[in-house]
Protein backbone atom coordinates (compact mmCIF):
# COMPACT_ATOMS: atom_id res chain seq x y z
CA UNK A 1 0.00 0.00 0.00
CA UNK A 2 1.33 3.50 -1.35
CA UNK A 3 1.25 6.26 1.51
CA UNK A 4 -1.68 7.89 1.41
CA UNK A 5 0.33 11.33 1.05
CA UNK A 6 2.48 11.35 -2.48
CA UNK A 7 4.73 14.35 -1.78
CA UNK A 8 5.52 12.75 1.93
CA UNK A 9 8.98 11.95 2.60
CA UNK A 10 9.25 10.79 5.79
CA UNK A 11 12.49 10.54 7.94
CA UNK A 12 14.69 7.42 8.02
CA UNK A 13 13.65 6.81 11.97
CA UNK A 14 10.27 7.45 10.90
CA UNK A 15 10.58 4.96 7.78
CA UNK A 16 12.08 2.76 10.06
CA UNK A 17 9.21 2.06 11.98
CA UNK A 18 6.85 2.21 9.55
CA UNK A 19 8.11 -0.55 8.42
CA UNK A 20 8.38 -2.91 11.70
CA UNK A 21 4.71 -1.68 12.04
CA UNK A 22 2.86 -2.48 8.96
CA UNK A 23 2.37 -5.88 8.12
CA UNK A 24 5.24 -7.47 5.38
CA UNK A 25 3.59 -6.61 1.93
CA UNK A 26 2.66 -3.51 2.80
CA UNK A 27 5.72 -2.34 3.89
CA UNK A 28 7.35 -3.17 1.35
CA UNK A 29 5.20 -2.05 -1.10
CA UNK A 30 5.53 1.38 0.76
CA UNK A 31 9.36 1.36 0.57
CA UNK A 32 8.95 0.13 -3.25
CA UNK A 33 6.59 3.41 -3.99
CA UNK A 34 9.51 5.57 -1.92
CA UNK A 35 11.77 4.05 -3.93
CA UNK A 36 10.24 4.95 -7.57
CA UNK A 37 9.73 8.30 -6.35
CA UNK A 38 13.67 8.84 -5.76
CA UNK A 39 12.36 9.66 -1.85
CA UNK A 40 14.88 7.24 -0.70
CA UNK A 41 18.03 7.21 -2.15
CA UNK A 42 22.29 7.13 -1.17
CA UNK A 43 23.22 5.56 1.97
CA UNK A 44 19.37 5.46 3.31
CA UNK A 45 18.85 2.61 0.83
CA UNK A 46 21.03 0.70 2.53
CA UNK A 47 19.13 1.01 5.92
CA UNK A 48 15.54 0.35 4.70
CA UNK A 49 16.62 -2.73 2.13
CA UNK A 50 17.86 -4.27 5.15
CA UNK A 51 15.43 -3.87 7.74
CA UNK A 52 12.80 -5.08 5.08
CA UNK A 53 15.38 -8.28 4.54
CA UNK A 54 15.26 -8.49 8.40
CA UNK A 55 11.32 -8.47 8.27
CA UNK A 56 11.28 -11.12 6.06
CA UNK A 57 13.01 -13.43 7.45
CA UNK A 58 11.53 -12.79 10.97
CA UNK A 59 7.92 -12.74 9.35
CA UNK A 60 7.59 -14.70 6.82
CA UNK A 61 6.56 -18.52 6.63
CA UNK A 62 9.42 -20.65 5.61
CA UNK A 63 10.66 -24.16 6.34
CA UNK A 64 14.11 -24.93 5.08
CA UNK A 65 16.91 -22.90 3.62
CA UNK A 66 15.57 -23.03 -0.21
CA UNK A 67 12.62 -21.43 0.70
CA UNK A 68 14.56 -18.75 2.92
CA UNK A 69 16.40 -17.85 0.25
CA UNK A 70 13.39 -17.53 -2.13
CA UNK A 71 11.73 -15.16 0.00
CA UNK A 72 15.12 -12.62 0.03
CA UNK A 73 15.31 -13.32 -3.39
CA UNK A 74 11.85 -12.40 -4.11
CA UNK A 75 11.69 -9.46 -1.72
CA UNK A 76 15.04 -8.23 -2.99
CA UNK A 77 14.71 -8.20 -6.63
CA UNK A 78 11.21 -6.04 -6.39
CA UNK A 79 13.05 -3.50 -4.25
CA UNK A 80 16.20 -3.52 -6.62
CA UNK A 81 14.09 -3.53 -9.84
CA UNK A 82 12.22 -0.30 -8.11
CA UNK A 83 15.41 1.61 -7.92
CA UNK A 84 18.39 0.06 -10.78
CA UNK A 85 20.07 2.96 -9.70
CA UNK A 86 21.08 2.40 -6.40
CA UNK A 87 23.14 -0.72 -6.46
CA UNK A 88 23.42 -0.62 -2.50
CA UNK A 89 20.17 -2.49 -2.45
CA UNK A 90 22.04 -5.32 -4.42
CA UNK A 91 24.56 -5.44 -2.48
CA UNK A 92 22.71 -5.97 0.76
CA UNK A 93 20.58 -8.38 -0.82
CA UNK A 94 23.50 -10.29 -1.11
CA UNK A 95 25.52 -9.81 1.88
CA UNK A 96 22.09 -11.39 3.40
CA UNK A 97 21.54 -14.56 0.69
CA UNK A 98 25.74 -14.99 1.94
CA UNK A 99 24.86 -15.28 5.42
CA UNK A 100 22.27 -17.42 5.48
CA UNK A 101 24.54 -19.78 2.93
CA UNK A 102 26.81 -19.79 5.73
CA UNK A 103 24.87 -20.12 8.62
CA UNK A 104 22.94 -23.08 7.24
CA UNK A 105 26.22 -24.75 6.42
CA UNK A 106 27.38 -24.24 9.57
CA UNK A 107 24.25 -25.98 10.97
CA UNK A 108 24.93 -29.04 8.80
CA UNK A 109 28.19 -29.49 9.39
CA UNK A 110 27.11 -29.17 13.05
CA UNK A 111 24.38 -32.32 12.27
CA UNK A 112 27.21 -34.29 10.53
CA UNK A 113 29.97 -33.72 12.89
CA UNK A 114 27.47 -35.25 15.17
CA UNK A 115 26.32 -38.36 13.21
CA UNK A 116 30.39 -38.62 12.65
CA UNK A 117 30.68 -39.12 16.45
CA UNK A 118 28.17 -41.58 16.72
CA UNK A 119 29.59 -43.58 13.89
CA UNK A 120 32.87 -43.73 15.48
CA UNK A 121 31.45 -44.68 18.52
CA UNK A 122 29.88 -48.04 17.19
CA UNK A 123 32.43 -48.58 14.90
CA UNK A 124 34.70 -48.65 18.06
CA UNK A 125 32.64 -51.68 19.45
CA UNK A 126 32.78 -55.39 18.68
CA UNK A 127 30.58 -55.94 15.70
CA UNK A 128 30.49 -59.85 16.42
CA UNK A 129 30.95 -59.99 20.54
CA UNK A 130 31.91 -63.34 21.67
CA UNK A 131 29.37 -65.78 23.11
CA UNK A 132 29.06 -65.65 26.67
CA UNK A 133 30.03 -68.49 28.93
CA UNK A 134 27.15 -69.91 30.51
CA UNK A 135 27.71 -69.99 34.33
CA UNK A 136 25.87 -72.49 36.84
CA UNK A 137 23.45 -71.07 38.84
CA UNK A 138 24.15 -70.90 42.52
CA UNK A 139 21.42 -73.17 44.43
CA UNK A 140 18.55 -71.99 45.43
CA UNK A 141 16.23 -73.07 48.14
CA UNK A 142 12.65 -73.86 46.86
CA UNK A 143 11.07 -71.19 49.27
CA UNK A 144 13.28 -68.51 48.00
CA UNK A 145 12.28 -68.94 44.20
CA UNK A 146 9.78 -66.53 44.67
CA UNK A 147 9.33 -62.82 45.49
CA UNK A 148 6.66 -60.10 45.90
CA UNK A 149 5.93 -57.51 44.25
CA UNK A 150 4.45 -54.18 45.38
CA UNK A 151 0.85 -55.82 45.01
CA UNK A 152 1.87 -58.81 47.58
CA UNK A 153 1.83 -61.25 44.82
CA UNK A 154 3.87 -64.10 44.33
CA UNK A 155 5.51 -64.05 40.99
CA UNK A 156 8.56 -66.18 39.63
CA UNK A 157 11.62 -65.08 39.92
CA UNK A 158 12.57 -65.93 36.12
CA UNK A 159 9.67 -64.05 34.82
CA UNK A 160 10.50 -61.22 36.99
CA UNK A 161 13.60 -61.01 35.42
CA UNK A 162 12.04 -61.28 31.93
CA UNK A 163 9.61 -58.09 32.94
CA UNK A 164 13.12 -56.28 34.33
CA UNK A 165 14.74 -56.87 31.28
CA UNK A 166 11.84 -55.98 28.73
CA UNK A 167 11.15 -52.59 30.43
CA UNK A 168 14.28 -51.92 31.37
CA UNK A 169 15.60 -52.17 27.34
CA UNK A 170 12.12 -49.85 26.47
CA UNK A 171 13.55 -46.76 28.50
CA UNK A 172 16.47 -45.55 26.47
CA UNK A 173 14.52 -46.50 23.39
CA UNK A 174 11.26 -43.92 24.27
CA UNK A 175 13.75 -41.19 24.34
CA UNK A 176 16.52 -41.90 21.69
CA UNK A 177 14.55 -40.24 19.25
CA UNK A 178 12.89 -36.76 18.51
CA UNK A 179 10.18 -36.72 16.30
CA UNK A 180 10.98 -35.63 12.59
CA UNK A 181 8.59 -32.36 13.27
CA UNK A 182 9.93 -30.92 16.25
CA UNK A 183 13.68 -31.44 15.04
CA UNK A 184 12.48 -29.47 11.83
CA UNK A 185 10.91 -26.90 14.07
CA UNK A 186 14.22 -26.63 16.18
CA UNK A 187 16.13 -26.13 13.30
CA UNK A 188 14.33 -23.52 11.75
CA UNK A 189 14.01 -21.46 14.80
CA UNK A 190 17.73 -21.93 15.34
CA UNK A 191 18.38 -20.78 11.82
CA UNK A 192 16.23 -18.16 12.26
CA UNK A 193 17.48 -16.45 15.25
CA UNK A 194 21.09 -16.63 13.95
CA UNK A 195 20.19 -15.44 10.18
CA UNK A 196 18.61 -12.09 12.33
CA UNK A 197 21.88 -11.80 14.83
CA UNK A 198 23.80 -11.75 10.90
CA UNK A 199 21.45 -9.05 9.35
CA UNK A 200 21.20 -6.92 12.47
CA UNK A 201 25.19 -7.10 12.33
CA UNK A 202 25.50 -5.82 9.18
CA UNK A 203 23.16 -3.24 10.19
CA UNK A 204 25.32 -1.98 12.81
CA UNK A 205 28.17 -1.85 10.23
CA UNK A 206 26.13 0.19 7.78
CA UNK A 207 25.98 2.60 11.26
CA UNK A 208 29.62 2.73 12.03
CA UNK A 209 31.22 2.95 8.76
CA UNK A 210 31.19 6.51 8.56
CA UNK A 211 32.72 6.52 11.93
CA UNK A 212 35.10 4.22 11.09
CA UNK A 213 36.35 6.02 7.49
CA UNK A 214 36.50 9.25 9.73
CA UNK A 215 39.16 7.57 11.81
CA UNK A 216 41.84 7.47 9.09
CA UNK A 217 41.51 11.50 8.23
CA UNK A 218 44.41 12.39 10.32
CA UNK A 219 46.55 10.20 8.23
CA UNK A 220 45.64 10.92 4.77
CA UNK A 221 45.04 15.18 5.35
CA UNK A 222 47.88 16.93 6.77
CA UNK A 223 48.54 20.31 8.39
CA UNK A 224 48.48 23.32 5.75
CA UNK A 225 47.09 21.06 2.76
CA UNK A 226 44.51 22.30 0.31
CA UNK A 227 41.61 19.82 0.17
CA UNK A 228 39.31 19.59 -2.84
CA UNK A 229 35.83 17.88 -1.62
CA UNK A 230 33.55 17.39 -4.50
CA UNK A 231 29.48 17.44 -3.48
CA UNK A 232 30.64 16.30 -0.07
CA UNK A 233 28.47 13.30 1.20
CA UNK A 234 28.00 12.52 4.36
CA UNK A 235 30.85 10.20 4.99
CA UNK A 236 32.89 13.10 3.48
CA UNK A 237 31.57 15.18 5.82
CA UNK A 238 32.06 13.69 8.77
CA UNK A 239 35.65 12.80 7.14
CA UNK A 240 36.85 16.35 7.17
CA UNK A 241 35.74 17.37 10.31
CA UNK A 242 37.26 14.61 11.93
CA UNK A 243 40.19 15.70 10.48
CA UNK A 244 39.84 19.33 11.41
CA UNK A 245 39.77 17.98 14.80
CA UNK A 246 43.52 17.53 14.35
CA UNK A 247 44.44 19.25 11.85
CA UNK A 248 44.55 22.76 10.37
CA UNK A 249 43.99 22.67 6.08
CA UNK A 250 41.67 24.70 3.70
CA UNK A 251 38.88 22.90 2.04
CA UNK A 252 37.73 23.84 -1.67
CA UNK A 253 33.84 22.61 -1.76
CA UNK A 254 33.08 22.22 -5.23
CA UNK A 255 29.24 22.09 -6.05
CA UNK A 256 27.22 21.22 -9.78
CA UNK A 257 23.92 22.48 -8.49
CA UNK A 258 23.00 26.18 -8.58
CA UNK A 259 21.35 27.85 -5.63
CA UNK A 260 17.70 26.88 -5.61
CA UNK A 261 15.41 29.97 -5.71
CA UNK A 262 14.51 30.98 -2.34
CA UNK A 263 17.32 29.51 -0.59
CA UNK A 264 18.43 31.24 2.17
CA UNK A 265 21.97 29.78 3.07
CA UNK A 266 24.75 28.48 0.26
CA UNK A 267 24.94 24.76 -0.24
CA UNK A 268 26.74 22.88 2.66
CA UNK A 269 26.58 25.83 5.04
CA UNK A 270 26.15 23.41 7.88
CA UNK A 271 29.47 21.52 6.84
CA UNK A 272 31.46 25.54 6.05
CA UNK A 273 30.07 25.96 9.49
CA UNK A 274 31.79 22.72 11.56
CA UNK A 275 35.01 23.00 9.88
CA UNK A 276 35.42 27.24 10.47
CA UNK A 277 34.20 26.14 13.79
CA UNK A 278 37.57 24.17 14.41
CA UNK A 279 39.58 27.03 12.26
CA UNK A 280 39.78 25.06 9.00
CA UNK A 281 39.21 27.79 5.94
CA UNK A 282 36.56 27.10 3.53
CA UNK A 283 36.07 28.35 -0.16
CA UNK A 284 33.34 27.38 -2.16
CA UNK A 285 33.60 26.59 -6.06
CA UNK A 286 31.65 26.50 -9.03
CA UNK A 287 32.48 23.36 -11.13
CA UNK A 288 32.92 25.14 -14.16
CA UNK A 289 35.94 26.89 -11.52
CA UNK A 290 38.22 23.98 -10.90
CA UNK A 291 40.56 23.62 -13.49
CA UNK A 292 41.77 27.69 -12.26
CA UNK A 293 42.18 25.87 -8.36
CA UNK A 294 43.47 22.02 -9.05
CA UNK A 295 47.29 23.36 -9.71
CA UNK A 296 46.89 24.52 -5.99
CA UNK A 297 45.23 21.63 -4.68
CA UNK A 298 46.90 19.20 -2.72
CA UNK A 299 44.48 16.11 -2.72
CA UNK A 300 40.80 15.70 -4.51
CA UNK A 301 38.51 13.47 -2.02
CA UNK A 302 35.14 12.53 -2.99
CA UNK A 303 32.32 9.72 -1.88
CA UNK A 304 30.97 6.98 -4.25
CA UNK A 305 27.60 5.65 -4.52
CA UNK A 306 28.75 2.62 -5.52
CA UNK A 307 32.34 0.80 -6.19
CA UNK A 308 32.48 -1.88 -9.08
CA UNK A 309 34.97 -5.26 -9.29
CA UNK A 310 37.46 -3.27 -11.65
CA UNK A 311 37.84 -0.32 -9.43
CA UNK A 312 35.05 2.31 -11.76
CA UNK A 313 33.07 4.02 -9.42
CA UNK A 314 29.42 5.78 -9.66
CA UNK A 315 29.52 9.17 -8.42
CA UNK A 316 27.66 12.61 -8.69
CA UNK A 317 27.59 13.95 -11.58
CA UNK A 318 30.70 16.27 -12.69
CA UNK A 319 33.38 14.15 -10.21
CA UNK A 320 34.68 13.01 -13.35
CA UNK A 321 35.75 15.98 -14.31
CA UNK A 322 37.37 16.79 -11.42
CA UNK A 323 39.42 13.37 -11.54
CA UNK A 324 40.07 13.68 -14.74
CA UNK A 325 41.92 17.35 -13.90
CA UNK A 326 43.56 15.73 -10.75
CA UNK A 327 45.44 13.10 -13.08
CA UNK A 328 46.10 15.50 -15.40
CA UNK A 329 48.09 17.68 -12.79
CA UNK A 330 49.57 14.40 -10.90
CA UNK A 331 46.84 15.11 -8.29
CA UNK A 332 46.07 11.75 -6.05
CA UNK A 333 42.44 11.48 -5.56
CA UNK A 334 40.66 9.52 -2.86
CA UNK A 335 37.41 7.82 -2.70
CA UNK A 336 35.61 7.20 0.59
CA UNK A 337 33.04 4.27 0.35
CA UNK A 338 32.23 1.96 3.15
CA UNK A 339 32.60 -2.18 2.19
CA UNK A 340 28.77 -2.45 1.62
CA UNK A 341 28.85 -0.18 -1.41
CA UNK A 342 31.41 -2.42 -2.68
CA UNK A 343 29.70 -4.57 -5.89
CA UNK A 344 30.81 -7.80 -6.86
CA UNK A 345 29.63 -6.87 -10.61
CA UNK A 346 31.41 -5.16 -13.41
CA UNK A 347 29.94 -1.75 -14.11
CA UNK A 348 26.54 -2.17 -16.40
CA UNK A 349 26.07 0.17 -19.63
CA UNK A 350 23.50 2.20 -17.56
CA UNK A 351 26.12 3.27 -15.26
CA UNK A 352 28.22 4.27 -18.02
CA UNK A 353 25.87 6.60 -19.63
CA UNK A 354 24.59 8.02 -15.92
CA UNK A 355 21.02 8.64 -14.51
CA UNK A 356 19.55 11.14 -16.04
CA UNK A 357 17.60 13.76 -13.48
CA UNK A 358 15.17 16.42 -13.59
CA UNK A 359 16.74 19.26 -16.13
CA UNK A 360 14.02 22.09 -14.54
CA UNK A 361 17.03 22.67 -11.91
CA UNK A 362 19.35 24.23 -14.63
CA UNK A 363 16.84 25.35 -17.51
CA UNK A 364 12.92 26.53 -16.59
CA UNK A 365 10.81 26.04 -19.15
CA UNK A 366 8.63 29.34 -18.02
CA UNK A 367 12.18 31.54 -19.54
CA UNK A 368 10.46 31.19 -23.17
CA UNK A 369 9.87 29.98 -26.45
CA UNK A 370 13.01 29.31 -27.05
CA UNK A 371 13.45 26.55 -24.56
CA UNK A 372 11.22 24.51 -26.86
CA UNK A 373 13.91 24.27 -29.25
CA UNK A 374 16.09 22.62 -26.95
CA UNK A 375 16.82 19.40 -25.75
CA UNK A 376 18.09 19.87 -21.82
CA UNK A 377 19.98 16.97 -20.48
CA UNK A 378 20.54 16.30 -16.18
CA UNK A 379 23.09 13.81 -15.52
CA UNK A 380 22.71 12.77 -12.08
CA UNK A 381 25.58 10.43 -12.21
CA UNK A 382 29.11 9.57 -13.61
CA UNK A 383 31.04 6.80 -14.13
CA UNK A 384 34.87 7.09 -13.76
CA UNK A 385 37.24 4.45 -14.62
CA UNK A 386 39.60 3.24 -12.41
CA UNK A 387 42.45 4.24 -13.53
CA UNK A 388 41.89 7.95 -12.45
CA UNK A 389 41.74 6.87 -8.45
CA UNK A 390 44.67 6.41 -6.36
CA UNK A 391 43.36 5.08 -3.02
CA UNK A 392 39.80 4.10 -1.46
CA UNK A 393 39.35 4.48 2.40
CA UNK A 394 37.42 1.88 3.91
CA UNK A 395 35.63 0.70 7.05
CA UNK A 396 38.07 -1.61 7.24
CA UNK A 397 41.51 1.01 6.05
CA UNK A 398 43.12 2.05 3.32
CA UNK A 399 42.37 -0.48 -0.39
CA UNK A 400 43.38 -0.51 -3.62
CA UNK A 401 42.02 -1.82 -6.35
CA UNK A 402 43.95 -4.66 -6.60
CA UNK A 403 42.86 -6.31 -2.94
CA UNK A 404 39.05 -5.98 -4.09
CA UNK A 405 38.97 -9.77 -4.80
CA UNK A 406 39.76 -11.32 -1.68
CA UNK A 407 37.36 -8.26 -0.05
CA UNK A 408 34.58 -9.13 -2.35
CA UNK A 409 35.37 -13.41 -1.64
CA UNK A 410 34.86 -12.71 2.24
CA UNK A 411 31.29 -10.60 1.85
CA UNK A 412 29.97 -11.97 -1.37
CA UNK A 413 29.43 -15.87 -2.03
CA UNK A 414 29.62 -17.35 -5.70
CA UNK A 415 26.78 -18.26 -6.03
CA UNK A 416 24.72 -15.16 -5.56
CA UNK A 417 27.00 -12.76 -7.95
CA UNK A 418 25.49 -14.19 -11.03
CA UNK A 419 22.15 -13.22 -10.03
CA UNK A 420 20.53 -10.77 -11.56
CA UNK A 421 17.61 -8.45 -9.52
CA UNK A 422 16.74 -6.33 -12.33
CA UNK A 423 14.83 -9.11 -14.32
CA UNK A 424 11.06 -8.98 -14.84
CA UNK A 425 8.93 -6.15 -13.89
CA UNK A 426 8.04 -4.56 -10.09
Amino acid sequence: MAPSHAGYAPSLDKLVKSLKGNSLEQSIESLIFLLKRRQVSGDDCAVVTAHILLQVVARSKWSDVDQLLGRIQNAGARLARAAPHEPVIGNIVRRVLGLIRDEASEDRNADDLGSETASEIQSLAPSNPPPAQPQRPPPVPILTRSTTISGGLPVSKSMFNLLSVASAGDSPMTGASTPVSQAQGASVHSLRSEVIDGIEEIMDEIQQADDQIASFADIQIHPGEFILAYQPTKTVERFLVKAASKRKFTVLIASIAPPQPGATEAPYAALRKKLNAHGVTTINLASNGLMAYIPRVNKVIFGAKAVYQNGGLLVDSGACIAAEAAREFLKPVIVLSPIYKFCPEDPSDEAVIGELGNPSTFVSYASGPQVEELEVENTVTDYIPPALVDVYITNLGPQTRHHFASILADHYKVEDIGYSLHDGEV
